[in-house]
């Protein structure tokens, strides 16, 4: 069983900066199946940043870059030039879609 705790959400004005953190434990392998999805409000869950971080989905490329720490199994999310589009509850997943997901962070960004 792999648990995933994030960190990091809140409110930003547009075009500030927030930094995810998603801590895995001890059974996780690897941060390399680690993956950050998004559930805006009204909208399905979507991936963000996805194989490690190489692969950022188009509408967050440039603003939004995925790293992770394999020894300490935590990965981020740098997120700077914030949009109010980017408001969402943002999961750390492990495993792909029929694995594990943490709790979910709220970010939130308005003026």
């Amino acid at each position: 069983q792999v648990q995933l705790v994030e960190s990091g959400g809140g409110l930003v004005q547009p075009g500030e900066s927030l930094r995810l953190s998603c801590v895995a434990s001890e059974f996780a392998i690897s941060t390399s199946f680690m993956s950050w999805y998004r559930q805006r409000p009204g909208k399905e869950r979507e991936l963000v940043a996805g194989r490690a971080g190489a692969n950022i989905t188009a509408s967050v490329k440039g603003r939004f870059t995925m790293s992770r720490d394999d020894a300490k199994k935590t990965v981020y999310l740098q997120m700077i030039n914030l949009e109010p589009e980017d408001t969402a509850v943002y999961y750390c997943n492990y495993g792909g879609v029929c694995g594990y997901w943490g709790q979910g962070t709220q970010v939130t960004v308005s003026s």
